[in-house]
């Protein structure tokens, strides 16, 4: 079954050099093969304390992603190793989702 869900993508790296647009372009093309395709959302910013109590600032990007469970999991795992991440949270929007095709 497929969901909808979101992952929010960083748009700097723990030493805050900024991940550039070609940077972000090999990701979508990584996700785009996995799921079909995403949406990609506008810039937010967030706050989050590590498990070590350390506050971190970041500027991520919403994505939404419509696909299955073991297919968003794949795209957790590949988020955090191409963006080098000790977390990244990602949750499901809606399991009621319809996809129309045109004949």
């Amino acid at each position: 079954m497929k969901y909808l869900w979101e992952i929010l993508v960083p748009t700097f790296d723990n030493d805050g050099n900024h991940f550039g647009l070609k940077y972000h372009q090999v990701w979508d093309k990584k996700v785009r093969e996995i799921s079909g395709g995403l949406t990609i959302l506008k810039t937010s910013k967030g706050q989050w304390v590590s498990r070590e109590g350390d506050l971190y600032y970041d500027r991520m990007i919403p994505v939404r992603i419509y696909c299955t469970e073991p297919e968003i999991d794949k795209i957790i795992d590949i988020t955090m190793d191409y963006y080098k991440q000790i977390a990244i949270l990602c949750y499901r929007i809606s399991d009621c989702v319809k996809l129309v095709h045109k004949n």
